[in-house]
């Protein structure tokens, strides 16, 4: 009685009711939440520290310090810009494993490891082209040239 090398034990097949599945999805979704949680956190801090800078110069009476404003400005669009492009890589991600489970070609080698997909760099280009970048951040760039030649530069206070 030898063994039969033919009947090769078969590897557990998966979909999307499996557990291990589930789970795997639940961390990308999970992931691609706090990238855009992150995003968001970008610009609240950003507009906080902005804000923060020109009450100081309008305070101290200084105009030409208000474009240290930009500095903070500029930080935070490259960094929601970093988030924002992880945001899509892990998209893609999320993408590609349901499109695995669709096509039954889902292995458990699939399931290893959480990483984004596609070129990080071509997505941030991306991402900073997105209006919700380049929207928000020339909008606050405008604000801060407002204020400093307007508020801060002429003064409002009464003669």
């Amino acid at each position: 009685m030898g063994i039969d090398m033919t009947n090769k034990p078969e590897i557990s097949k998966l979909d999307e009711f499996s557990p291990s599945v589930q789970t795997h999805l639940s961390i990308i979704q999970s992931v691609i939440q706090r990238m855009a949680t992150n995003s968001t956190s970008s610009k609240t801090w950003c507009i906080t520290i902005v804000s923060a800078i020109l009450v100081i110069v309008a305070d101290k009476g200084k105009p030409d310090y208000a474009w240290i404003a930009l500095i903070p400005t500029t930080l935070f669009m490259a960094l929601d810009a970093y988030y924002l492009a992880l945001e899509k890589g892990f998209r893609q991600a999320y993408n590609t494993v349901i499109r695995k489970i669709h096509d039954g070609s889902i292995t458990p080698e699939d399931l290893f490891s959480v990483a984004p997909e596609g070129r990080q760099s071509r997505h941030q280009v991306e991402a900073l082209k997105s209006f919700s970048v380049w929207g928000f951040y020339f909008t606050l760039i405008i604000l801060i040239v407002i204020a400093k030649s307007i508020v801060i530069g002429k003064g409002l206070t009464p003669r």
